[in-house]
């Protein structure tokens, strides 16, 4: 009799995490390529924004003139995103938590209400759309205030937080593609170098918020996409369980209890695959690998999967959670991509979209390799990792080869009939 076993290896359900974060993402370029297909008209249209502050690229121009102009215009960009993660960094290790949150969704409002708005409107003109001012004022507003509740409240369905997440990403990755050619190539190249930096180098912007968070046990105070943990139901088993693997961090976890209320004996897994046992109150432990754990499913999405909590209650008291979040992974075991990973991807997709469909399918396809290969590193490396480096430099790749030896080809085999 066949029955629903859980992932055997790591591997197993590594390719169904990959589906969960690849989905959003597909959808986002998807929106983006549409957007532009049917929004850009005219391609020599060009916004004014802080990434053309160095340079403005003209047609005139020679190729080594716009060359140049979109590398200081990419250095100028990475400058300011640069200053403003540091001072984010610096708020936050200041506990201006609530600052940073009121900010954030400040920016969400602004993203949805007015780029959002102004692609509403170009559509209207488009298509002819009837409507008036004020219906289309206060349907904006709604639209915009729901996509704030939505991605800071917590308190609606995630399905909804995930789509306004990727809706943000849409609109922000279309107006980027308005950005002349030169200037958005240079751009996406140095801002790949930049993530590269801000994440791996030890006084990396990045890398310093992410580590700050978690000794504090705190959620990042960004737009982050969380896609929901891999669970396997197993329908062998006499309990209705949830089977889920955890990333923990190499390091020390300190167990902070509250006064009065101890902890004695194991913190141990219902897994027969792993056990992992934690000492007595404010012992530090390593731990180091992935593994495999149970807990019942009415709990599953109130606690960290793998820990069965031994505690004491009798006083009512709990003790404070332990810090078991990997870096680049939520406290459910799931994976956390930032808002801009996505807007970068779309940007290059849409971009390539402008040129021809089938740099768009080639950039798609090395996007979406670069993207399964950074998560397996994940994976084996157990830490966080840029996401942008390998699909951003394989997307460019792949785009100039469709551009100067793919498209050659398919054109020459079509005007000698060996390709229809």
């Amino acid at each position: 009799m066949a029955q629903n076993q859980g992932p055997k290896t790591l591997l197993d359900s590594l390719g169904e995490e990959i589906i969960r974060i690849l989905t959003p993402v597909s959808i986002c370029m998807f929106l983006v390529v549409l957007l532009v297909s049917t929004l850009n008209s005219n391609s020599s249209t060009s916004v004014a924004s802080i990434a053309t502050i160095a340079y403005a690229e003209t047609s005139s121009d020679s190729s080594w003139d716009k060359f140049v102009g979109a590398l200081l215009n990419s250095l100028a960009f990475v400058a300011v995103v640069t200053v403003v993660t540091f001072i984010l960094v610096l708020l936050f290790y200041l506990r201006c938590t609530k600052f940073l949150k009121i900010y954030m969704g400040f920016s969400s409002f602004v993203v949805l209400g007015f780029m959002g708005g102004e692609i509403a409107l170009i559509f209207i003109e488009k298509f002819s759309v009837p409507i008036d001012c004020i219906t289309f004022s206060v349907v904006l507003f709604n639209f915009a205030a729901v996509g704030v509740l939505a991605v800071f409240m917590s308190k609606m369905a995630i399905f909804v937080t995930q789509g306004y997440l990727v809706l943000i990403g849409m609109f922000v990755a279309y107006w980027f593609t308005l950005l002349p050619e030169w200037t958005t190539w240079v751009l996406l190249v140095a801002m790949a170098l930049y993530d590269l930096a801000a994440v791996l180098l030890p006084v990396g912007p990045l890398r310093l918020l992410v580590e700050l968070a978690m000794s504090r046990d705190e959620d990042i105070p960004a737009l982050v996409y969380e896609a929901r943990p891999v669970t396997h139901h197993d329908s062998g088993s006499g309990e209705n369980t949830v089977q889920r693997r955890v990333w923990r961090e190499r390091g020390n976890v300190r167990l902070d209890l509250v006064d009065n209320l101890n902890l004695n004996g194991n913190v141990v897994s219902d897994a027969n695959t792993s056990v992992g046992t934690v000492q007595s109150s404010h012992n530090d432990t390593r731990i180091a690998r992935v593994e495999e754990g149970q807990v019942s499913e009415r709990d599953a999405e109130l606690s960290a999967p793998l820990i069965d909590h031994r505690m004491n209650s009798q006083d009512g008291m709990s003790a404070e959670s332990l810090v078991l979040e990997g870096m680049g992974l939520g406290s459910s075991g799931a994976i956390k991509l930032g808002l801009g990973d996505f807007i970068f991807y779309s940007v290059l997709v849409g971009r390539a979209a402008m040129y021809d469909f089938m740099a768009v399918y080639a950039c798609y396809l090395a996007i979406v390799a670069g993207l399964g290969i950074t998560l397996m590193l994940l994976a084996f490396y157990q830490k966080a990792l840029p996401a942008l480096p390998v699909s951003i430099a394989l997307g460019v790749l792949f785009y100039f080869l469709t551009r100067f030896l793919l498209e050659v080809f398919i054109v020459q085999c079509s005007l000698n009939l060996v390709m229809f």
